[in-house]
């Protein structure tokens, strides 16, 4: 069987951080440690009781995935996607955590007590653990998008799977403190879409579940926050529903996303949160 590989030209790790990476000032520290503070607080907030704004566009459901039943999902690249229903949105980051951008996303998020899946890199992972648990913190789902954001179409097998497991492992010790290569959220969304025929099937024995999406803001073209709103609204429009690709370390999507989660609120979406389910490898279940 063959799959549709979308090809979009986010660029190497390397790349997309020379415009938000900033050196790490005693000033700075503690600008992201406040950011975080602030974040983290909202959330507290919200778990305390009910969202603390009504007027919030809040988080519908929680939909909890099995890697065995949804092995392999979003339009983009697969022929099947989440059971959705009309007007409900998955919301998933990747490429991050990036210090300048990361922690305005998750603000935007707090503030409309809404939850989405990050699908973060091992590599600034491992540099900005804080980012990462303030993720998992706020109740977002963290899955893996591999150590460094390489293209593993092009590299051997073992030295994809290699990357994946590398990337795992680094988070795992960030959330966890151990270096494992089974995943607490064995979730994954391949760099660029791009996947072999010998990775998927391994991800699909080890009980992993793939992510493509369903829809996309282009956010890896340069273009206003007003410009990416605009492109995204529209394909939402069409779409009526679906998992939507965007990008925490691009500022122009932090600048974007509060906007983007009024538009969501007064259109009467409903944001869908995805959580693993309790879930058995291939080679488990025939035991």
């Amino acid at each position: 069987m063959s799959y549709r590989c979308t090809h979009y030209p986010i660029g190497n790790v390397q790349r997309n951080a020379k415009d938000v990476q900033p050196r790490m000032t005693g000033k700075f520290k503690q600008t992201l440690c406040a950011a975080l503070a602030a974040s983290l607080a909202l959330i507290a907030a919200a778990r305390a009781g009910e969202c603390p704004r009504k007027d919030a566009l809040g988080t519908s459901r929680i939909l909890a995935v099995d890697p065995a039943t949804s092995p392999r999902v979003g339009l983009k690249s697969f022929p099947q996607t989440l059971p959705l229903q009309d007007h409900e949105v998955v919301l998933t980051f990747d490429d991050g955590p990036w210090p300048t951008t990361t922690p305005r996303i998750l603000a935007a998020l707090a503030h409309e007590c809404v939850r989405a899946t990050f699908f973060v890199i091992g590599k600034p992972a491992s540099e900005h653990p804080e980012i990462v648990r303030a993720m998992a913190a706020q109740g977002h789902t963290v899955g893996h998008h591999t150590w460094s954001h390489r293209n593993l179409k092009y590299m051997k097998p073992a030295a994809a799977m290699a990357e994946i497991d590398k990337g795992i492992a680094a988070v795992e010790t960030v959330l966890h403190g151990t270096a494992t290569t089974t995943p607490g959220t064995p979730f994954f969304r391949f760099p660029y879409f791009e996947m072999t025929p010998q990775t998927l099937e391994n991800l699909h024995r080890r009980g992993i579940a793939v992510f493509g999406a369903d829809l996309w803001a282009s956010d890896w073209n340069p273009m206003t926050p007003a410009q990416q709103l605009k492109l995204l609204t529209e394909r939402l429009r069409i779409a009526r529903k679906g998992i939507i690709l965007l990008h925490d370390p691009k500022k122009q999507t932090a600048a974007m996303l509060p906007a983007l989660l009024r538009v969501l609120r007064d259109n009467h979406y409903r944001v869908v949160h995805l959580v693993p389910a309790v879930h058995k490898t291939v080679a488990e279940k025939t035991h």
